[in-house]
């Protein structure tokens, strides 16, 4: 993919949305940059419904290689132009040197961003399945996350495999990395997908023990498609546990029973990690805003009222 060569038209804002100090659960959620006018709407319809959530950011995805660079930048600032709540850019160590990162960065401070989702990234396409850092470039997240903080005083979030990233040799070096990430200045931590809620509380505790102490945020794919999520996971290394497989068999052709079934799953899940003192989710919308909505919805995280207060009991 190749980036726009020029920016999304803007359009007067969509609304000015109140604050989300009043939830006790605290939800965000991630989109893709559009490629095309199609799903360019779509993306629009995604966030005029889940604005009136109250998020406390949405966060916009970064192509390997930064095939959708321009694309991400133009996303982010019209998010935070439209809707007013603060929005995330993504920034990866992939394809650039540490000049050409720092002025990416720099353009979007310029811009009033003010939060990065910093991440090493996966190599393009045809370059290989190993990660090999660009000459001049930042090695890794958490050089990317030193360098960052030198720029400008970023809120940075980072991730986290709840499952161990499929490039680290265990569970130890991959939490030792994390450690780095920290250190270096993050100051959040969302998780890559899981389905298994233990698998969740397990990092979190190991995090914990291995000296990560800031805010661990589980990341939630409410996915209807059981062949898309599938071929997802196997990229990022999440397991899909064979009773979510049982879950969704003989309905190939059954679109409505199988969003029902994929936003009770998730709210299955999210209601399990609140019991365990989780109250902040990002979700992983896919630009589609229906699931995440429901599941809010399902979470007592529901578009705000004058006087009134959300109930997640």
């Amino acid at each position: 993919m190749s980036p726009d060569t020029g920016p999304l038209s803007v359009a007067a804002p969509v609304h000015e949305y109140p604050a989300h100090s009043a939830q006790r659960l605290c939800a965000s959620f991630e989109f893709s940059p559009p490629k095309t006018e199609a799903m360019e709407r779509t993306l629009w319809e995604a966030v005029t419904r889940l604005a009136p959530l109250c998020p406390t950011f949405f966060s916009v995805t970064y192509g390997a290689g930064g095939s959708t660079r321009q694309r991400t930048h133009d996303t982010v600032v019209r998010l935070k132009q439209e809707t007013g709540i603060d929005p995330a850019a993504h920034l990866t160590c992939v394809g650039a040197t540490q000049g050409e990162i720092d002025d990416i960065a720099r353009a979007y401070w310029d811009a009033g961003i003010r939060h990065i989702v910093a991440l090493r990234g996966d190599p393009p396409a045809g370059m290989g399945a190993k990660y090999t850092a660009h000459p001049g470039g930042y090695a890794n997240a958490a050089e990317l996350v030193a360098g960052l903080k030198k720029i400008g005083d970023f809120q940075i979030s980072v991730a986290g495999y709840p499952e161990k990233h499929p490039d680290s040799p265990d569970i130890k070096a991959d939490l030792d990395n994390l450690k780095r990430k920290v250190d270096a200045g993050a100051d959040r931590c969302i998780t890559q997908f899981f389905f298994e809620a233990d698998d969740f509380l397990g990092f979190r505790d190991r995090a914990a023990a291995a000296g990560v102490h800031v805010p661990i945020v589980p990341g939630i794919m409410p996915v209807s498609n059981f062949q898309s999520v599938t071929r997802i996971a196997g990229l990022c290394g999440s397991k899909v546990p064979s009773w979510l497989a049982h879950l969704f068999e003989g309905l190939d052709d059954d679109l409505e029973t199988r969003r029902m079934i994929a936003a009770t799953v998730a709210g299955d899940l999210c209601r399990r990690l609140q019991r365990e003192g989780v109250d902040q989710f990002h979700f992983y919308t896919l630009n589609r805003a229906d699931l995440t909505f429901a599941t809010c919805h399902l979470l007592g995280v529901r578009p705000a009222r004058t006087g009134a207060t959300n109930d997640t009991r």
